[in-house]
């Protein structure tokens, strides 16, 4: 995450929470000085057994929100200094074009600062794989996990 020419005036550290399909994770915590470098891999798994047509997932996906904050860990119960907020299926699938050698690609979005949180927003640099894969139920259908 960079944010140039920001001093953040608290000085205990930062974490970046991570909340997608239901599912909350965070990072560890890093010293409170951009750029602040987060070298961690997030894996978020889900099985959606009543699902059987990749479009219906498409549009669950379009239901759900993707919620990642920064927040330090000033007491007594941490301050979010940054938000970003979007529908999961965009978040996970920012490209609709379905083309080869892009997996993983690097990505950057402009984070929403909180009013407690001086300085321009904060830049988020980051990549997500995703992977649909089918499974067969005990009796015997199939539904994508």
């Amino acid at each position: 995450i960079t944010c140039p020419g920001v001093l953040l005036k608290d000085k205990e550290e930062l974490y970046l929470s991570v909340f997608v399909l239901g599912q909350y994770k965070k990072t560890q915590c890093v010293p409170a000085v951009f750029p602040l470098f987060f070298q961690e891999k997030l894996v978020f798994e889900k099985d959606f057994p009543n699902i059987v047509d990749p479009g219906d997932l498409v549009k669950l996906l379009e239901f759900d929100t993707a919620v990642l904050e920064l927040i330090q860990l000033v007491p007594p119960v941490g301050k979010i200094l940054a938000t970003y907020e979007e529908n999961t299926r965009d978040f996970l699938f920012p490209d609709p074009k379905l083309t080869r050698g892009h997996r993983g690609l690097e990505r950057e979005i402009l984070m929403k600062r909180s009013s407690s949180f001086t300085g321009i927003a904060p830049k988020l640099r980051f990549s997500t794989n995703s992977l649909i894969a089918e499974s067969l139920l005990s009796s015997g259908r199939s539904h994508l996990q």
